[in-house]
């Protein structure tokens, strides 16, 4: 699924506006075109028919225990190879790498390119290249790792289904081997650093880090 749209940064004037929690006004009703609320970031590496890898960025990506819930156009190239190779890799960027995953954004895979993106969409064979991205060997499945990720994980589809509403699908993946770069990992530990590791963001179609550490879970396993 790929919904990127060119953006820029800049500073928001708006930045001392934003809302603190506090129920001290009527809300409205409202009509969004989309509603990524706020979700991560993952780059999606798949293999072509002819052995050639794809990489599509997307933003509907979720965890539940060892599996990822991914959400992808149905006619994509990501959903069109998982469907006949279901392996691949899940590679969660940093939020300074936003600028290659918008290089990715108006690209394609399928060729010819679907009706729903001739409007704003490209052909691409090397996604890698185009975005200035370096593939690396995976361990267990065929698709490639993107190196610049500090995390990446291979994992297998191990059920694919329509969404509701016909348009998307749904994949459930199971992860096979995580990999991260040691710089983010609690050392001694098999532990995730959530004070040195930043996902990116895509908040309504804008691109963002996240802000200093707030508290934690009681279930947290992270040593402090």
């Amino acid at each position: 699924m790929n919904t990127m749209t060119p953006g820029s940064t800049r500073t928001d004037p708006r930045a001392d506006m934003r809302i603190d929690g506090s129920a001290d006004a009527d809300h409205v009703a409202i009509a969004p075109s989309i509603l990524y609320f706020g979700t991560p970031v993952v780059l999606l590496s798949t293999e072509n028919e002819d052995g050639t890898a794809n990489l599509a960025p997307m933003s509907s990506a979720w965890a539940l225990g060892q599996v990822i819930v991914l959400g992808m156009g149905a006619e994509a190239q990501t959903a069109h190879n998982l469907r006949s190779r279901p392996e691949l890799v899940i590679n969660l960027p940093a939020p300074t790498h936003w600028p290659a995953v918008e290089r990715l954004a108006p690209l394609t895979g399928r060729t010819p390119v679907p009706a729903n993106k001739q409007d704003a969409f490209r052909f691409e064979r090397d996604k890698f290249a185009a975005a200035g991205l370096r593939p690396e060997p995976s361990e267990l499945v065929r698709p490639p790792r993107v190196a610049e990720c500090p995390l990446q994980l291979e994992a297998r589809a191990a059920r694919i289904q329509p969404d509701a509403s016909g348009g998307f699908l749904i994949v459930e993946a199971h992860v096979l081997k995580v990999h991260a770069d040691p710089r983010i990992v609690v050392p001694g530990s098999q532990h995730v650093d959530p004070a040195r590791w930043s996902p990116l963001i895509y908040n309504f179609r804008h691109y963002y880090g996240l802000g200093p550490e707030l508290g934690h879970s009681f279930r947290t396993q992270t040593p402090r």
